[in-house]
């Protein structure tokens, strides 16, 4: 198939797929009467139950709620022209959906990993046990991030009266980032004891600069000023050798996949900023990450900075749509046939190895050998945000002028 050929398949099938598994989602039972429920194994294509404990229905993760939230009222934007049907379903769920997580975040002031039963915030050890969670106080985190992503989002479409005070809530956690108060590692308590233990990882800035695109295009702009900064301060501390990005300055590993995230976020926030310099930045990024990332089924979830070599068997499902929409965008400013070229050996890999088709997910993590029970971040299987919003991204990018 030549280029021309791809793009033009491309923007329908992935209409198509999210489609699908936006129609799948919503047509699951909700859990405590408006969280979405994506608990099934993708390999058995099991529901999970009270029998799997962390697994299981017992346990609501604020993560996939958040990240859950924003797809659905982005999405319901998209589907306004192209299936208002679908469109309408996705408002009446979001609406409840917001409404839901807005309560439960007032009731904490915080958004958090898991709730148990009763919706109180708990934490998982090692072996799956919950255990109550302390107040988080002045401490933020990754839940505090999806969870407010979410509520910015879906105000803007259902309630935007409240958009100011959920974008001040984000601007909380930008502060905590920048203050060393934000704790990836959400399965202990968030006491002191986690404040010791935080680690000059980009993650961090790496997740919020996509709350910072995402301010920028609800017209936010004095609020998602602060993605100027976190893009320089990745590029500048973590940026080593031909563009690659070290999890930490100084060591010898990297993420792929979160490399390829932050150079779709940092595009995302770049629309309509002519910014040569940052732009052929994240290229470096994207090219490098391309060479040392792709293993086998798809990208390593670790690697070798040095030589590129995988310390982990393990290819997660989202790193291939999150460089899908990396290239995308990278692709409709340059043209560049070698990012298209990286566009297209993604979605190869994602539609090949990963994407089930009936019923529409895809498998969350695979090895050489391929499908293997091993959870990413969270069982629940992704709420259309890795690859909905991503290929999303990708669909506008063959839509809008560059």
């Amino acid at each position: 198939m030549d280029d021309d050929a791809f793009l033009a398949s491309a923007r329908a099938t992935y209409v198509d797929v999210n489609a699908r598994t936006l129609r799948w989602m919503l047509a699951r039972p909700r859990r405590h009467g408006a969280f979405v429920d994506t608990k099934v194994n993708p390999i058995t294509l099991r529901d999970y139950g009270p029998q799997d404990g962390w697994r299981g229905p017992d346990v609501t993760f604020g993560w996939i709620q958040g990240r859950a939230l924003e797809a659905i009222a982005t999405h319901a934007a998209f589907f306004a022209a192209e299936d208002p049907a679908l469109s309408a379903d996705l408002d009446t769920a979001g609406r409840a959906l917001y409404g839901a997580l807005g309560r439960l975040f007032d009731a904490h002031g915080h958004g958090y990993f898991a709730y148990d039963r009763d919706l109180r915030p708990v934490w998982l050890d090692a072996n799956g046990v919950l255990h109550v969670q302390k107040p988080a106080g002045d401490l933020f985190t990754f839940s505090d991030t999806f969870v407010l992503k979410g509520l910015v989002a879906a105000a803007r479409r259902y309630a935007p009266e409240e958009v100011d005070r959920h974008a001040a809530n984000l601007l909380r956690v930008v502060a905590a980032i920048e203050a060393g108060r934000f704790v990836s590692d959400e399965r202990q308590p968030l006491d002191a004891a986690a404040r010791t233990g935080i680690r000059d990882e980009y993650g961090p800035r790496m997740i919020l600069l996509g709350a910072a695109s995402m301010l920028a295009a609800l017209g936010l702009e004095n609020a998602a000023s602060f993605g100027r900064r976190f893009i320089d301060h990745v590029l500048a501390r973590h940026a080593v050798g031909d563009g690659a990005l070290a999890d930490v300055p100084g060591e010898d590993v990297s993420n792929p996949g979160h490399a390829m995230e932050f150079v779709g976020f940092g595009l995302e926030w770049l629309e309509g900023r002519d910014d040569p310099a940052t732009v052929a930045a994240l290229r470096d990024v994207l090219v490098a990450s391309a060479r040392i990332g792709f293993h086998g089924p798809g990208i390593s979830a670790r690697v070798t900075l040095s030589t590129g070599e995988p310390l982990t068997p393990h290819c997660p499902w989202w790193s291939l749509p999150e460089t899908v929409r990396a290239a995308a965008l990278l692709h409709r400013r340059t043209g560049d046939p070698a990012v298209l070229a990286i566009w297209r050996r993604a979605h190869d890999l994602f539609f090949a190895h990963y994407w089930r088709g009936e019923p529409p997910l895809a498998y969350q993590t695979l090895t050489d050998r391929g499908p293997v029970d091993f959870v990413p971040a969270t069982p629940d299987l992704d709420p259309g945000y890795h690859t909905g919003l991503s290929l999303l991204a990708a669909i506008r990018s063959m839509s809008d002028p560059a």
